[in-house]
């Protein structure tokens, strides 16, 4: 990593890759969701899909205690209690992997370029995952259970880079790859060059925080993201 004479750094490679969980890596959402609503149809209480598709994203402690605040009778820590149980029940069944995933994970690790998952879900889903994906894709993982503000605040992923050991200067060398209103905002605020993943999101896409979008894997590429990183450095460089 060489340094120009104004002080930044210039970037001669991707420092590495962010990955949110449900909606980017799987197409988890539907599952979280059918969870939500089978607690209401046994126990009671109004809940929507509506209102479990505008949750996507956010942590589970808060969207049980909405769904508490909305008549389901059971405390809210038993209600989050039962929702992840469900969705682990079936994703340890097998992982509903979104298109093209496993064969960029696979790239970018045989690249050399090392890869972090970030996500709000607990650690028994979180390394479900990972033990799932291809052998040695992840470096490590950042999840709702870790003692860090959650999305949509940039500790997770800020923690996440930490863990890899790559400064904040260096943070719009890394992509991330987010869905939900939420998590753009949580890996944007940290620096990170954002892609927003389209194709698995419930209610459509919203213009929003993110540098670019992308509907699905097909064109993406270790070298492509490396020219996209390079572009944002460049961009961002004469203001340092």
């Amino acid at each position: 990593m060489g340094v120009q004479g104004n002080g930044a750094a210039k970037l001669e490679a991707l420092q590495g890759v962010f990955w949110d969980m449900d909606g980017t890596l799987i197409d988890s959402e539907p599952l979280w969701h059918e969870g939500e609503l089978r607690l209401v149809r046994e126990y009671g209480g109004h809940w929507t899909k509506q209102l479990a598709e505008g949750g996507s994203g956010r942590p589970v402690p808060q969207i049980a205690q909405e769904m508490a605040d909305l008549g389901c009778p059971l405390p809210p820590e038993e209600i989050g209690r039962r929702m992840i149980q469900y969705v682990t029940d079936e994703e340890k069944k097998q992982l509903p992997w979104i298109p093209g995933v496993r064969r960029l994970l696979e790239q970018l690790r045989d690249a050399g370029i090392p890869s972090m998952l970030v996500t709000t879900s607990p650690r028994d889903l979180a390394e479900n995952l990972i033990a799932q994906a291809p052998e040695g894709a992840f470096a490590g993982y950042v999840c709702g259970d870790d003692d860090v503000a959650k999305k949509p605040d940039p500790a997770p992923y800020k923690l996440a880079a930490a863990k890899l050991g790559i400064p904040e200067v260096l943070l719009p060398c890394c992509v991330a790859f987010e869905d939900s209103m939420s998590g753009r905002t949580s890996a944007a605020a940290s620096g990170m060059t954002t892609v927003v993943v389209t194709g698995y999101l419930a209610g459509g896409y919203v213009p929003g925080p993110g540098y670019t979008t992308t509907e699905n894997y097909d064109d993406i590429t270790p070298e492509s993201l490396n020219r996209m990183v390079q572009r944002m450095y460049d961009r961002l460089a004469p203001l340092a």
